[in-house]
């Protein structure tokens, strides 16, 4: 109980870090469950790694450029947020392409993405320490370290994007769980498609520079599967991925700080160790019923 009263204090050191979880776990699952609900899982995994790809290429431009290992002339979090936008912003595009031709390609192209963003990022920061040291931090998370510019962006973005999902969630969920019915009752799908993904790759190019891919994928699936679970309508899966996620991003902070373990990874594998849980949970309540 002394921790937690530590934690909840006003004058609690990392306050932001709380708060970027907590933020963070409520309002990312909503966005996963759209991507569950549209089959499109792997896109949840791609985009975090391909906005770190665009961070690693803003990071390491001046070598490239030919002007050695300078200090940068912009911010490197300037440099960071724009690289990230960009990169984001052109796989978007892609994506928008080939959800309209529908390809049945269209997961073995994401994949494809994803493993080029990878290579990508390594060959960028190869001639740059400075820059590697940067974007591994990135991708362990450095939430103990989130400014109050990084949260306001955060909550920011966050707030906006989950207002537009929850404004337009008629449109989203008839895409989501019937594409061939919304062209026929004449949607325009191409434009709901381009404003999901485009509200998709905004919270993940922000998530990605407050607490690393690894922690934005973490809370875009795996609340939801949870959800899944245990959910008999649409209601309770998003209230029930929005509330898991809530509870794990806390959770996660409270352990990490209890057991000086790294915020991120501890918080994703809380919320492994609960799927896991449910999973078996569901198998015994299943078996147990009579048949």
């Amino acid at each position: 109980m002394e921790t937690l009263r530590e934690i909840l204090a006003p004058d609690f050191l990392l306050r932001n870090a709380v708060a970027i979880c907590v933020v963070i776990g409520l309002l990312a699952p909503l966005l996963g469950s759209f991507l569950l609900l549209r089959r499109i899982v792997f896109v949840g995994v791609a985009l975090p790694q391909i906005s770190s790809t665009g961070v690693a290429f803003a990071l390491s431009m001046h070598i490239w450029s030919g002007h050695g290992d300078s200090l940068h002339d912009v911010p490197e979090q300037y440099l960071a947020l724009g690289g990230s936008l960009l990169f984001t912003l052109v796989f978007l595009v892609f994506l928008v392409v080939s959800a309209r031709k529908n390809s049945s390609l269209f997961e073995a192209r994401i994949g494809t993405a994803y493993i080029l963003a990878m290579a990508a990022s390594i060959l960028l920061l190869a001639k740059c320490p400075t820059a590697e040291r940067g974007w591994l931090n990135l991708l362990k998370g450095e939430i103990v370290a989130v400014s109050d510019q990084d949260l306001w962006l955060t909550l920011i973005t966050f707030g906006t994007m989950t207002a537009l999902l929850l404004v337009f969630r008629k449109e989203f969920l008839l895409i989501a769980f019937d594409r061939e019915m919304a062209v026929t009752l004449r949607k325009k799908v191409w434009l709901w498609e381009t404003l999901f993904f485009l509200i998709l790759g905004l919270m993940i190019s922000v998530a990605v520079l407050s607490v690393g891919p690894l922690v934005t994928f973490g809370f875009l699936l795996l609340p939801a599967l949870i959800a899944h679970i245990f959910s008999r309508n649409m209601l309770q899966f998003t209230l029930f991925s929005c509330l898991i996620g809530g509870l794990g991003g806390f959770g996660g902070f409270f352990l990490a700080y209890k057991w000086d373990l790294p915020v991120g990874p501890t918080a994703v594998s809380l919320l492994g160790i609960i799927y896991i849980f449910g999973l078996l949970t569901r198998t015994v309540l299943f078996k147990s019923r009579p048949s």
